[in-house]
């Protein structure tokens, strides 16, 4: 980088319009919630990162070398409505050292194309902005290969800020996440089964600023668990990490036992869900959270009819929230696809559906006391006795240990291939056969290769790795998969 080069990069972060228009005591505690979340998560990338607050705004400014990580966690942080990329220069005291930088820097970009400049300025300078905007414009188009300069419907707009002598070039403008920052809004337990309904539920409280923990109820092994644990690991550290939160594990499989024993085929479904709130309920109690999430949709299911939910929603005194009550499964999908939940989702097993044999629509409130008082609650009780909590910082650790999987180093064996199942990075390369089949496909093309090999699934951190090879053992009875971790 040569010394004429920016070393540094700043970022302008626009509030969400919501923060703007409370009180001041309410606004001032937003901004300061969101400037403390943007200090745990910039400086955990790089401690020279500054951040500056304002009542209006927030500035961060970032070396260049660590510019991809810190863009990339800003447009992922609840709070900020809109991030704006500027160059930063120095000691810019005149008009003349102004209107040659803006060229150099605007040229590339307006090249052919009809611009506008604007302007704002802050601090005492011998022009104002109007005419700042008249001299660096015609400047430009003198010494670009510009169009034209159109005041109205401009194919370009230079945005300059002139801050005293330091001068503000916006190269980029992104659309944040929006939402409030997250701490201002209180704690909630998420059930999470991993489908795309509670990522997608989980990620819209998340970004509504609410500390979203999560609580999962397994019915489907240690497979099941390990994927709902990677896809809520991804979630918390994309949208969330600036907070904590703890991951639940409840084994449900003794619960599912006594619904089949206890209860009427058409109420089995109404019923597991009951049960699902009354766990979190305990759970939430103890946590001392006030309000539950679920990823339930009206209609979408028959135990989601408004009926069955108000029967559903009898177990619990806690607030139930149901961020996509109104939304319909091309939306949720559509959601799931934007935040990177969606090949989680597609690949994870669903174990709800599985007891609701020939499920009643519209439920009978007597009749679902009748099948209630029929149940073993001491079999809940034990499940939620049970269930395990671990801080999400811990999840890899956590999978790492169980290790359902054998874990292979040592590649010396001509019996080998690995199977790389990322999809943002080229196939890795080893001493042995590689191949590289994305996650999502493994399920369909894992059945096509010769089977009198030895397969070694590989990824980053080895979870979705252990995950896939579990359920290649589990669902096709593949003995001849392991995890290759280098």
């Amino acid at each position: 980088m040569s010394d004429n080069e920016p070393k540094t990069q700043k970022f302008i972060l626009k509030l969400f319009p919501e923060i703007m228009v409370k009180g001041a005591s309410a606004k001032k505690q937003m901004v300061q919630q969101l400037y403390s979340n943007l200090q745990t998560l910039l400086h955990d990338i790089d401690e020279t990162v500054a951040i500056k607050k304002f009542s209006d705004k927030i500035e961060v400014v970032t070396p260049v070398t660590v510019l991809e990580k810190v863009r990339n966690t800003l447009l992922h942080t609840p709070g900020i409505e809109q991030v704006l990329e500027a160059l930063q220069f120095d000691k810019m005291e005149t008009l003349e050292q102004i209107k040659e930088k803006v060229c150099e820097v605007a040229a590339p970009d307006i090249e052919g194309k009809s611009f506008v400049v604007r302007a704002k300025r802050t601090g005492s300078h011998p022009f104002n902005s109007s005419e700042m905007e008249r001299v660096i414009g015609g400047y430009t188009l003198a010494h670009s290969n510009a169009d034209r300069v159109d005041l109205h419907t401009p194919e370009e707009t230079v945005r300059i800020e002139l801050i005293n002598n330091q001068l503000n070039i916006i190269t980029r403008k992104y659309a944040g996440l929006g939402g409030f920052p997250i701490g201002t809004q209180g704690d909630v337990l998420s059930l999470m089964s991993g489908g795309f309904d509670s990522t997608v539920a989980s990620y819209l409280t998340m970004k509504r600023g609410i500390k979203t923990h999560f609580i999962f109820f397994n019915l489907g092994g240690a497979a099941h668990e390990i994927g709902v644990k990677q896809v809520s690991l991804y979630l918390w550290s994309r949208y969330g990490a600036s907070h904590p939160v703890k991951f639940v594990s409840v084994p449900f499989d003794s619960v599912v036992e006594e619904i089949f024993r206890s209860t009427a085929e058409t109420y089995m479904g109404v019923t597991l869900k009951r049960l699902m709130l009354m766990a979190a309920e305990k759970i939430a109690d103890e946590m001392n959270i006030d309000a539950l999430v679920t990823g339930e949709s009206v209609a979408q299911v028959s135990s989601q009819t408004l009926r069955n939910l108000a029967l559903i929603d009898q177990v619990t005194n806690k607030l139930v929230l149901r961020p996509l009550a109104t939304f319909n499964k091309p939306e949720i999908i559509n959601i799931s696809t934007k935040i990177g939940t969606r090949y989680f989702a597609e690949n994870m097993p669903e174990y709800c559906g599985v007891i609701s044999k020939n499920p009643i629509i519209h439920g009978s409130f007597k009749r679902m006391e009748r099948e209630a008082k029929r149940f073993n609650y001491e079999v809940l009780d034990k499940a939620v006795e049970d269930a395990i909590s671990i801080d999400v910082r811990d999840i890899v650790e956590d999978v790492s240990k169980a290790a359902p999987v054998e874990v292979v180093k040592d590649l010396s064996s001509d019996n080998y291939t690995v199977i790389d199942i990322r999809t943002d990075a080229p196939c890795i390369r080893t001493e042995c056969e590689s191949i590289q089949i994305p996650f999502h496909k493994l399920k369909t093309e894992f059945k096509k290769l010769p089977q009198d090999r030895e397969y070694l699934l590989y990824c980053d951190k080895g979870i979705m790795s252990q995950l896939h090879a579990q359920y290649l053992r589990d669902s096709e009875n593949r003995e001849n998969v392991r995890v290759y971790r280098p």
